[in-house]
């Protein structure tokens, strides 16, 4: 395990004078995303039973921003999200298990979006400005052998999901690995960090399939460490009536909660050698490190497993949607500094532009804003004030949420609603949408999201 002492001696000696010198060096960018993971797993999150002490440290060592949202609560699509700045509409992916567009509509309504493979990446865009891009563990946006989009070294999962002798497919030749899947990319991204030269900075994003099903293939030790937890303070719940995706899993809530854990732990030290990596390449003051996850998981609240999908009709609890943004940063992002604005998935692209000096896109229609003056502890400018609203989308549910309210809409407003004050209900157990003293709330949130819809969605 890192210690505490050395990870924030980096991140304390914030410069206290600016001083004219010569423009620094662009970052090095190291996105490091998880699959499956929700911000109410990890321990700098509140979780006081799966044990994260590695990402504990990477927080208080740098920039945690508490209300961190994906827009759609599934992978495929939110990754889409992520990388391009676009939501589902836009960006041609609607689904966990394909890119495909929309069908064709009926005459008279809007053309369907271009394929994903004609989508502008955040790395097409680091590429276009000399940044060297590698992507290394799932892809699961489009062709997972041939990633392509400016990634110049790739390491991507192959066929059918597994944690023990994984088939990969290294810059785009199949590879049959031994070992196990975490070890294997950590390794590959040593690899890559020792090819960095000077005066050219990366964008490596590491995407382990941790804590994702199957829940087997860890190490034993990461089993072990839970074989008595009863993780009393989760939450879980009974299999829920309307319960879907993964509800086999309900059957034993205890049981696979203590492997979905093991998996989190093990994902959890992983970052150690990747800070030593950086440390002795003479890389870590200019690299930023990002950690976030692709969506979140329920496992066992609201008597349910999965996510968006783990319902009928589709949920967005904060459970789903929350995922945790930490950003390490040594003499940039402040240590310690916890952000309780309102971000999402789409502000990722338009904050990394602004960090690098890269140009956003042209013809994107993209909804998102920057937040690089909230990660490195400054005021957003005047002409710019942070909004405070995040939006979500998947398939025929919407989302609009604030600080303090939610409101879900299904079908346009003609199919169940969900309005839940957050203050006083965090668990969303009581639906106010047909409260009437909440009625101006809703009327409220449901003219932005209408508003969002039109313009972006």
């Amino acid at each position: 395990m890192i210690s505490r002492r050395d990870l924030l001696a980096g991140g304390a000696a914030l410069p206290v004078l600016a001083q004219k010198t010569a423009a620094p060096p662009r970052p090095n960018i190291l996105l490091i995303l998880a699959d499956d993971l929700a911000a109410w797993m990890l321990g700098c999150y509140g979780n006081k039973e799966i044990r994260t002490p590695n990402l504990d440290l990477l927080a208080r060592a740098g920039t945690r921003f508490a209300n961190s949202f994906v827009c759609t609560p599934i992978c495929s699509a939110s990754r889409a999200t992520l990388f391009t700045g676009r939501v589902p509409r836009q960006h041609g992916i609607h689904d966990f298990l394909t890119d495909k567009p929309i069908e064709k509509p009926p005459q008279g309504q809007a053309a369907p979006p271009p394929s994903f493979a004609s989508e502008i990446l955040l790395s097409d865009i680091l590429a276009a400005q000399g940044y060297n891009c590698g992507y290394l563990g799932k892809w699961h946006m489009g062709s997972d052998q041939t990633p392509g989009h400016g990634f110049k070294f790739t390491y991507t999962t192959l066929g059918a999901r597994r944690y023990q002798d994984p088939s990969m497919s290294l810059n785009g030749s199949p590879a049959q690995e031994k070992g196990y899947l975490a070890d294997l990319l950590t390794k590959r991204a040593s690899e890559f960090l020792d090819q960095q030269k000077s005066g050219q900075p990366f964008f490596l994003t590491l995407g382990y399939l941790h804590p994702h099903t199957p829940y087997d293939g860890h190490p034993a030790k990461y089993y072990e460490m839970y074989a008595k937890t009863n993780f009393e303070t989760i939450g879980w719940e009974p299999s829920a009536p309307n319960a879907l995706r993964e509800k086999d899993y309900l059957k034993d809530i205890v049981g696979n909660i203590r492997k979905c854990a093991a998996s989190v732990t093990a994902l959890d030290d992983q970052i150690p050698p990747l800070l030593k990596k950086l440390e002795e390449r003479g890389l870590r003051d200019n690299t930023l490190i990002v950690f976030t996850g692709d969506n979140g998981f329920l496992l066992g609240r609201h008597g349910l497993w999965s996510k968006g999908l783990a319902s009928d009709p589709i949920n967005m609890y904060e459970e789903v949607m929350a995922v945790p943004m930490i950003w390490n940063w040594p003499g940039k992002a402040p240590p310690q500094a916890v952000r309780p604005e309102l971000v999402s998935f789409y502000d990722f692209l338009p904050t990394v532009c602004e960090l690098t000096g890269a140009p956003l896109p042209a013809e994107r229609n993209l909804c998102g804003q920057s937040y690089l003056p909230l990660a490195t502890g400054r005021l957003m400018p005047k002409n710019r004030p942070w909004r405070n609203l995040v939006f979500g989308h998947f398939r025929n549910t919407e989302m609009v949420r604030d600080t303090r309210y939610k409101l879900v809409l299904r079908d346009g407003g003609q199919g169940p609603g969900d309005l839940y004050d957050l203050r006083n209900d965090p668990r969303e157990k009581t639906n106010q949408y047909d409260n009437p003293e909440f009625v101006t709330v809703r009327g409220a949130l449901g003219k932005a999201l209408e508003d969002w819809r039109k313009k972006y969605a």
